[in-house]
């Protein structure tokens, strides 16, 4: 009996050690082969930022006359890592998330090979998280991209990027969901799910199927701990492609629209218009002027495709009407009374209205009424359309896209209103300013 028991102990580290490279004369299934022609495609992205530290006893000239210290703010440099995936070897594009490279002022890549490259920044889009970087084309391999619209729940995916500083690391796990929203902060949201490894570090790297094609760019993940707990965010190969030629064309995504607001609808309202649940965006209102009023659109009528698509939430319309080129036409249908319609639209710019420079502390910046892509019935404010990375605003840390709701405790609807109440400020400025779903003040003196 002792002879036994101690066989079954020893059993197992048996087995383990004689374990076959082939069965059947067939070689046990590896990733090695499809990683070898991936990893070199697959880049750390490194970024410094000098950013300005200025001391509160700076602000007392008593302070600085009594001690004798200029009135000159120091730097600090901050650093940051991510990952970056090679699109187009002989151009050097390199595919990465914006929060990787924001406000950088320098950025590096290093390649697999031990080769460390300066790059520079063509474009980034904070709506979708994605940026375009540019190194010299030398010798590189780039990824392939798939059809992110032919992936299903259950496909196998291995996640490649540079977790912790780690350096290059590969994991794998299998699609867990599609369709993802909820990440704060972005306006266009369809996210694979996916429960490969992500932990800091990986954001910008790739998500590829098992033929080596990218399917995504690894973006977020959900960690009420800090660390990975299996729920990772990456953003399609598809909606990547179209930002992606957008930055590259024009250093920014131009987006335009087709003059709706539109919502969820709740299991009451789809009841009540005819729709199955969880199908259809409910049109909340019809803008004046635009395409969508020119083709008889009202409010009430439910969106339940779109260029052939079917929409199934306010956020699956968002994100079509935001992959259109502007000047191009989409076909959307629709119910009204129950019956089904279709009309097809332009894809319009949407109205901005460029004004003057209202005040000389913000010079450097260009304002316009909220487009309306940003509008819907609670939302107010200015946007901040254009603004020079040397101007008193850029140093307070503001940046193009953000939305000025309020000016020394008073609200800023319009235009108008931001012009008023500059005109009738003396001293300092404080403004209130919304970026995406958070909330920050700026003083401006």
């Amino acid at each position: 009996m002792k002879f036994l028991l101690i066989l079954l102990a020893c059993l197992p580290v048996t087995l383990q050690a004689a374990l076959p490279t082939s069965v059947d004369g067939q070689p046990l299934p590896s990733l090695a082969p499809v990683l070898k022609e991936v990893t070199p495609s697959v880049v750390n992205v490194y970024t410094q930022t000098r950013v300005r530290v200025r001391s509160p006893l700076l602000d007392d000239p008593i302070f600085r006359r009594f001690f004798n210290v200029p009135d000159v703010p120091r730097e600090r440099v901050s650093q940051s890592l991510g990952s970056g995936v090679v699109v187009d070897a002989e151009k050097g594009y390199v595919l990465t998330n914006n929060h990787v490279i924001e406000g950088a002022d320098d950025i590096a890549v290093t390649l697999k090979d031990g080769r460390s490259l300066e790059a520079k920044l063509l474009g980034a889009d904070p709506d979708t998280d994605l940026a375009v970087i540019q190194v010299p084309a030398e010798n590189l391999r780039a990824l392939p991209l798939a059809d992110s619209d032919q992936l299903e729940v259950g496909d196998f995916v291995v996640a490649v990027g540079n977790p912790f500083g780690l350096g290059q690391t590969v994991t794998s796990g299998i699609v867990s969901a599609l369709g993802r929203t909820g990440v704060r902060g972005l306006e266009f949201q369809n996210f694979i799910q996916t429960d490969a490894s992500i932990n800091p570090g990986n954001s910008g790297g790739a998500l590829i199927n098992l033929r080596g094609e990218l399917v995504g760019i690894n973006s977020a993940i959900f960690t009420p701990s800090g660390g990975n707990v299996g729920i990772g965010f990456a953003i399609p190969s598809g909606m990547a492609r179209y930002v992606m030629g957008q930055l590259i064309e024009h250093g920014e995504v131009r987006r335009g629209t087709l003059g709706l607001i539109v919502q969820n609808l709740s299991g009451d309202l789809a009841g009540a218009f005819g729709v199955a649940n969880g199908q259809g965006a409910l049109v909340a209102e019809v803008l004046e002027s635009s395409a969508a009023e020119r083709a008889g659109l009202k409010p009430g009528d439910v969106l339940i495709t779109i260029s052939g698509r079917t929409v199934h939430s306010a956020q699956d319309f968002m994100n079509a009407e935001g992959q259109v080129p502007v000047g191009e036409s989409v076909r959307i249908g629709y119910l009204r009374d129950r019956e089904t319609r279709s009309a097809e639209l332009l894809i319009e710019e949407p109205p901005r209205l460029a004004g003057a420079e209202v005040d000389q502390r913000l010079d450097g910046a260009v304002f316009s009424e909220l487009p309306t892509r940003l509008r819907n019935s609670s939302s107010y404010g200015v946007l901040i359309s254009e603004l020079d990375s040397r101007s008193r605003l850029a140093y307070e840390g503001l940046r193009p896209g953000d939305i000025i709701t309020g000016a020394n405790r008073q609200r800023i609807r319009n235009l108008r209103e931001l012009r008023e109440v500059l005109g009738s400020v003396r001293g300092s400025l404080v403004l209130q300013i919304r970026r995406n779903r958070e909330v920050y003040i700026a003083r401006i003196d």
